[in-house]
């Protein structure tokens, strides 16, 4: 069988794996789509684009098969006393919109002020896309990403800040290109103290 897009292990990539059957139903709704858009599915140029469309949503939603939290479960406790803030900055993400499963587009700036232990930076990055990778709103993405890191390594601090291009506003609708939507969520002393809010805002280029 031939092979299509690699698997991932923990995100990365390993191996080319066989192609994603693609149920009859599946392809047949794409099928409706592209002939209710006024094409032709028939057409040699569009033969194939239904398994293509498909295998492709079953990539842009594997989100929806992960746990984010899982890849906060190894810690380190041995950081030579460190305590200040841990940030990683413009993680870039894409997303779709929920209401018209038009893509997002965007970056994420994530940081914690860690209280006993601290985590791998790739796995905030992980936490990020496992989430992204479903269907979504920004505001609710903020959220599941701030409280993931919140109750899994009871930080003194959370903050997110997401940034992102919505297709849903920028090719259609309204039609207003160049757009950006910015969503936070401080959590800790990030939201109760305002000199931690100030320091991590400015540490992310937003202060």
């Amino acid at each position: 069988m031939q092979a299509d897009n690699p698997a991932t292990v923990d995100g990365d990539l390993v191996a080319p794996q066989p192609k994603l059957p693609v149920p009859d139903e599946v392809a047949d709704a794409i099928r409706t789509l592209i002939r209710w858009a006024g094409d032709d599915p028939e057409r040699e140029g569009l033969l194939d684009t239904p398994k293509r469309v498909a295998r492709a949503w079953k990539e842009y939603c594997q989100g929806y098969g992960e746990d984010p939290a899982h890849h906060l479960s190894r810690t380190f406790e041995e950081v030579g006393g460190y305590d200040e803030i841990v940030l990683l900055r413009d993680i870039p993400f894409q997303s779709h919109c929920e209401h018209h499963m038009a893509p997002i587009i965007g970056k994420a700036h994530i940081a914690y002020l860690p209280k006993d232990h601290v985590v791998g930076i790739s796995k905030l990055a992980r936490v990020l896309h496992g989430f992204a990778r479903r269907l979504q709103v920004q505001e609710r993405l903020t959220a599941q990403v701030a409280d993931c890191i919140w109750d899994r390594l009871a930080p003194r601090g959370v903050a997110v800040v997401i940034e992102a291009s919505h297709a849903c506003m920028t090719a259609r609708g309204v039609r207003t290109p160049g757009v950006t939507m910015t969503t936070s969520r401080m959590m800790g002393v990030f939201r109760d103290d305002d000199r931690s809010r100030k320091e991590v805002l400015a540490l992310m280029g937003l202060g």
